[in-house]
């Protein structure tokens, strides 16, 4: 029984040292993810704007540049950790009106919802959000910078 105690403690003590690990891969996957899909709204602005129209977003121009705007420059500022609490709530606001015009109006229920990959975004961006970018980022640089002036 000891031996499994002393395994346990160790696997534990090992996860907690890597616990700047998780952040780091949720924020290099999802931003890698927004970078790609910011960068596809841009070079079909055109295409995005009708859709934007049939979803009766107001100026839809406007906020197809603005959404691909902050999808490709807030996931590249994501995969550095940099700005990560202002980037989650913008990000989270276009999930948020992703959800009420694209997605709302399908769904059937709760388990609709949690299906939807924007659901998933929306929690992950609230987890980013909440928690931070974690040790490997350039946020806690700044932040371990900052302290020590």
């Amino acid at each position: 029984m000891q031996f499994i105690k002393v395994t346990c403690n160790r696997i534990l003590a090992l996860i907690n040292k890597l616990n700047w690990l998780g952040p780091l891969l949720i924020r290099l996957t999802v931003g890698l993810v927004f970078v790609y899909t910011g960068w596809g709204k841009l070079h079909s602005l055109e295409q995005v704007t009708q859709y934007f129209e049939s979803l009766k977003i107001p100026a839809p121009g406007f906020h197809a540049v603005l959404v691909g705007s902050i999808e490709l420059v807030g996931g590249a500022l994501l995969m550095l950790g940099l700005a990560t609490r202002i980037v989650a709530a913008l990000l989270i606001g276009t999930m948020a009106v992703a959800l009420y015009t694209a997605i709302l109006p399908d769904l059937h229920g709760v388990r609709d919802l949690a299906a939807s990959i924007e659901f998933t975004y929306l929690a992950v961006f609230a987890w980013l959000l909440f928690a931070g970018a974690g040790r490997a980022s350039v946020d806690q640089l700044i932040s371990t910078r900052l302290q020590k002036v």
